[in-house]
């Protein structure tokens, strides 16, 4: 088996303040990579988040029903009715 590591194309020079700096360095240190892997996860991880937020919740429910995850008529009904009780009782009367 042979292992390749990425190709790395791209040098880029960054100006941290002293508190990233440091944040930067535990962090690669803490996780055993180079602090380019650190930059390279955050990035990743920004952007996953950002693409996250671009969808909307209604749009997210069409997708669960959609993929049929979703809850039956019957199923919510019940659901709903049990979370009213236990929220009745919750704050008493």
């Amino acid at each position: 088996m042979v292992w390749h590591m990425a190709q790395m194309t791209h040098r880029t020079t960054f100006a941290l303040d002293e508190a990233t700096a440091r944040r930067l360095q535990r962090l690669a240190r803490d996780w055993k990579v180079s602090q380019a892997e650190v930059v390279r996860r955050a990035v990743q991880q920004a952007e996953s988040a950002l693409r996250a937020q671009d969808v909307s919740p209604l749009q997210d429910l069409i997708s669960l029903h959609e993929s049929g995850q979703g809850l039956v008529r019957e199923e919510a009904e019940s659901y709903l009715t049990q979370l009213r009780k236990d929220r009745r009782e919750w704050r008493g009367p």
